[in-house]
Parts: C-alpha cells; structure tokens; sequence
C-alpha cells in the first residue's frame, strides 16, 4: 500500500485495486472507504506513520457497496468503535443481506470486471448510520453528503465546501484520464450523477480509482464530463 500526501490534513491510501482517503481534523481521524478486506494492518500502520491514533478513527465513510471500497470497516470499526455510515440503499450489501447488483456492462468493461473479482469479497460490515443524501457530518468544516446513484443505488460522494475537497467514489474516475466510473448499474443516472458532481467545482477532487486532481479540477472534470455525455 502507498500513502500520499494530497493535502497536509488529507491522505490517499492506495491499495493494488483502489484506494481509500484519510481526513485529519486535529487528532480526529475519518476514513473514507476502507479498501480491500486485509486491508486493516496496513490502514492502522499508515495512520502510526503519521503519528496518529488508530483510536482517534471516528468515522468510516462507505461511498458504496463494493468488496474493495468496504473491506476493512468492519476490523477496524469493531476494534475501534469506529461508526461506520453508508446510504441507505447500499446498506443491506454491505451488512451481507442482500447480493451485490450486477452492473449493466460494456462490451470492453466485462474483462475488467472478471479481473476485479479477484478481490475477495469484504465481510458483513455493520452499517450504524444510513444516509439519504443532504446531511452535514462533522468533519471537514461540514462534510456534505450527495447521493450519487448510478454506479450502485446507494452510491454517495463527499463534498467539504470549507475546503474545496470532493470525494466521489466510483462515480468518476481518473484511469488514463478523467472519466465516467465503471461497472454502473444505471449508465444514464451515473451521467447525470456525474454532471451534478461537475457541477460543485471542486479544487480538490479525489477518485476511487486513479490519481487525485489538485490542479484545475473543475476545468477537468467539466471536460470529462462534456465527453461522456457526448459519447452517451
């Protein structure tokens, strides 16, 4: 695992597939996605590197279902006490009560997808607090929830106005270059989705999957969003 500095308050946590973001209030720590399933040691080691407390980790936010964005919540929110918050649509998945939905994929996506199933499915997670989308959660100057379905249901982002940071999940990602995420199970809500999240023009923009933009992030992601629309 690599930990990146993007912001002094605000690390990327890369994992072989996908990454999770690590917010710094002062000692309280919040975790956004949780990586893969083995992925505690490694998250608990990066936090002592920045000479951090694993027991300050306050809050894990989920921004969906999927096995390498959840994988660790449960380990380090059963160690910790950590509360561990998800949109009500995902939550059923990841507390293992209902199946994962298959996404309706293209043609050049199904390769991809077979490779992602190497990842071993995340553990019943518990869910302490669902989301709808609009709460303000305490961290980050006021940490804005936005439903964003099309890549899951229950899929959410993470806006931090005060600081200009947003956090999208798979909805948008960065690999080769800006674009639509991935293995969506509503291609047209994931375009609308994506537009509306353009639309905040954020500083900062920070992806499940592909490199952060901290330079001309709203100008970027305005353009990819133009093309995937354009493309359909």
């Amino acid at each position: 695992m690599d930990l990146v500095e993007i912001l002094p308050q605000l690390h990327m946590l890369r994992f072989p597939i996908g990454q999770a973001y690590l917010w710094r209030d002062g000692t309280e720590l919040t975790l956004i996605d949780a990586g893969h399933r083995d992925a505690a040691a490694d998250i608990e080691a990066a936090i002592r590197s920045l000479g951090a407390d694993p027991r300050e980790l306050r809050r894990i936010v989920l921004t969906h279902c999927h096995r390498d964005h959840v994988g660790a919540a449960e380990e380090l929110a059963e160690r910790y006490g950590t509360e561990v918050l998800a949109h009500r649509l995902d939550a059923p998945v990841i507390r293992g009560v209902r199946a994962t939905p298959d996404p309706q994929l293209l043609d050049w996506e199904i390769p991809l997808y077979e490779h992602g199933l190497t990842v071993l499915p995340a553990p019943a997670t518990r869910v302490d607090r669902e989301l709808e989308g609009g709460e303000v959660l305490d961290f980050g100057g006021g940490a804005r929830v936005v439903h964003s379905p099309g890549h899951t249901d229950g899929s959410l982002s993470v806006h931090l106005p005060h600081h200009g940071v947003l956090f999208t999940g798979d909805s948008i990602a960065a690999v080769g270059e800006v674009m639509l995420g991935v293995f969506n199970v509503d291609r047209e809500e994931a375009l609308a989705t994506m537009r509306r999240l353009t639309s905040l023009a954020p500083s900062v923009a920070c992806f499940g999957h592909g490199d952060p933009l901290t330079q001309d992030a709203a100008r970027l992601l305005l353009e990819a969003a133009e093309r995937a629309s354009a493309a359909g």
